[in-house]
């Protein structure tokens, strides 16, 4: 759960890192903009954000009207969305199946878990650290987390290109979707698109145990918190990607929750029932281990060694009187 969380935490600001680096290329200061330079931004901008612009500006033309490159940027996020919705759904079962079976193993975690705060030694870290492998491995399940940010990665190029072809094409970023400025910031769209992930993000609790649930709020809270920020600082128009696809990703989590997860849940459990689940750590084996360790030797004390010394002059003196009791009279 742990690593989950920090692949989470690595896309995340993987993403919020790519905003930051397009933005610091030159920014438009007329209607004849600067056109980014350099290794990466030059080749971000000449390989994917004019791409980009062409088929917004050919979408738009289909449209027509002043909304056209509004519905460009949805008509694009909806393709991507869609393309990629098939890999999301089976990341999500994999997700779902696995963090199930960890669920189940979960008693069996708890214990090597609590003898790890205990252990003192690098040999009783490495001794449980194997342990632990071993009760994954013995119930066909794995430690590692399944790439559920991979899709995240892959829109990074499109959302960095994106904000490209709007902050530097004249006629995108002057255009307007029902009276909202593309090229500047909205907080209208901003705040609708940061409610969609925090929707997302509940839907995405519901069914999970209450410790499950407490552990991944901070991961959750994250998606719609770089949205929000983003959105604020970033044109209307990349607002508006987030904002479609917001909505995607709410239909994908509805599937996800009321769909898959029960089905991964009834499958997990018939194979449960051919096949139980192994025990490979008790409480006992812990407590057995204890008892059967040697004791520390026990030395003497000064104390000790005193006394002893002490009474071998008492019993010479005895042996002595009782010799010259017996001794004749003269």
């Amino acid at each position: 759960m742990k690593n989950s969380k920090r692949f989470a935490t690595l896309a995340m600001l993987a993403m919020t890192v790519t905003f930051f680096l397009a933005g610091c290329v030159p920014q438009k200061m007329s209607s004849h903009p600067k056109v980014p330079t350099g290794l990466i931004y030059g080749s971000s901008y000449k390989y994917i954000a004019v791409p980009l612009q062409h088929i917004m500006e050919r979408i738009a033309d289909v449209f027509g009207g002043i909304n056209g490159y509004g519905w460009a940027i949805i008509i694009i996020t909806f393709v991507v969305r869609m393309i990629l919705l098939p890999l999301m759904l089976n990341q999500s079962n994999k997700m779902t199946a696995q963090q199930e079976k960890t669920r189940r193993l979960k008693p069996q975690l708890d214990i090597i878990q609590e003898q790890q705060k205990a252990a003192t030694t690098p040999e009783e870290k490495a001794e449980l650290s194997q342990l632990m492998m071993k009760v994954y491995k013995e119930n066909d399940s794995s430690m590692m987390p399944s790439l559920g940010c991979l899709t995240l990665l892959i829109q990074l190029p499109i959302f960095s290109g994106l904000y490209q072809a709007i902050q530097y094409s004249p006629e995108i970023s002057s255009s307007h979707f029902f009276g909202i400025g593309l090229g500047s910031p909205n907080i209208i769209i901003t705040v609708i698109a940061t409610l969609l992930y925090v929707g997302q993000s509940a839907l995405s609790l519901v069914g999970m145990p209450a410790e499950q649930k407490k552990q991944m709020q901070t991961t959750v809270l994250m998606s719609p918190a770089i949205t929000f920020f983003i959105s604020l600082f970033a044109p209307a128009g990349l607002a508006l990607y987030f904002l479609a696809g917001g909505i995607i990703m709410v239909i994908q989590q509805l599937i996800t929750t009321f769909i898959i997860m029960p089905r991964v849940k009834k499958r997990i459990d018939q194979e449960i029932k051919e096949k139980p689940i192994v025990t490979v750590v008790t409480k006992e084996m812990f407590t057995q281990k204890a008892a059967v360790k040697p004791a520390a030797p026990v030395t003497e004390t000064p104390t000790q060694t005193t006394n002893t010394n002490a009474a071998t002059p008492k019993v010479a003196g005895k042996r002595n009187s009782g010799k010259q009791r017996h001794k004749p009279q003269a």
